[in-house]
């Protein structure tokens, strides 16, 4: 018997009168439109327990089911990759993130991923609820560099993922924009939903979901600024997003920055200058806040001095 990945969700009035399979692809970003189709026409999703067609509309309160078949892979092998560790125990790891690795494997991507290295690092890591991100609490976009939390341990991971839910955990970013951005500080309240044409990317929309993002400046330059960002809520590409809207991407950001992409080209820029320098967590064992930095990494930090010499 094949193993399956088990989703649930609650549909929110914003969904409301949305198709089935559309509401899925949303949020299940990973599995294409086929794939949940599939499921679908295998009777493999139901609402409020019965199956149903891709094309049934949904209603606010619905609780959704969906078995989805993990695709038979090879078995993840551990790799010697190295790791900037922050700080590990026996129930948590947590590392400064090097820009360019991607956080876990997928179909087709089975190495060279953190997950690989962490198998080779950890003796032990939490189950989830899909196979190919063991100990996986949350994840970094891949050229996104900076804190990310592992565990080790079932119960923390339960616990740790509570908190992410519950938006008890503090995350902070530092993120080069292109351009000058006027005043100190500024706060962002825009929904953000799947884009409506490319399905990869995601966008400020009407009826997206919350989310909630604010920023201060830490400096300015003659063709930039380097901000510091509080997420209040974790959207997917919420800061890339959210920044590029208010016409001030993130630099180097190729799916939404391209306005900046000439100045990230003329300072040596070659993925975005977004950082995860800060996280704030409560230990799943002692229940005492504890919180981890990164240092800004070199390619960042370089593009800073050129910033700064062009002053």
């Amino acid at each position: 018997m094949s193993e399956e990945i088990i989703k649930h969700f609650k549909v929110d009035p914003i969904d409301s009168g949305k198709r089935l399979d559309l509401y899925l692809v949303e949020k299940l970003p990973k599995f294409s439109r086929t794939q949940i189709q599939g499921a679908i026409r295998e009777k493999k999703v139901t609402i409020d327990g019965v199956p149903r067609k891709s094309h049934t509309f949904l209603h606010p309160g619905q609780s959704i089911k969906i078995h989805i078949p993990v695709p038979k892979i090879i078995r993840l092998l551990p790799e010697n990759i190295p790791l900037e560790v922050l700080y590990e125990d026996e129930n948590i790891l947590v590392i400064n993130k090097q820009p360019g690795l991607v956080v876990h494997p997928a179909p087709g991507h089975l190495e060279h991923t953190l997950v690989n290295a962490i198998l080779h690092h950890c003796q032990t890591l939490a189950k989830t609820d899909n196979p190919l991100r063991p100990g996986i609490v949350h994840r970094l976009d891949k050229d996104t560099s900076g804190c990310l939390l592992i565990a080790k341990q079932e119960g923390g991971l339960r616990k740790l993922g509570a908190q992410f839910e519950k938006r008890k955990v503090m995350k902070q970013y530092l993120a080069l924009v292109w351009g000058v951005l006027k005043g100190v500080k500024g706060e962002l309240l825009l929904g953000i939903s799947r884009h409506p044409t490319d399905r990869k990317k995601m966008a400020v929309t009407l009826t997206g979901k919350q989310a909630h993002t604010t920023f201060e400046v830490v400096e300015k330059f003659k063709r930039a600024t380097l901000i510091r960002v509080v997420l209040k809520t974790g959207r997917t590409h919420q800061i890339r997003v959210h920044m590029a809207h208010l016409g001030h991407p993130v630099l180097g950001d190729s799916d939404y920055g391209k306005k900046g992409l000439e100045v990230a080209k003329e300072l040596g820029i070659t993925r975005q200058m977004l950082h995860a320098a800060f996280l704030e967590i409560i230990h799943p064992e002692n229940n005492q806040p504890i919180s981890f930095s990164a240092p800004i990494p070199q390619d960042m930090n370089e593009a800073i001095l050129k910033l700064r010499a062009e002053i």
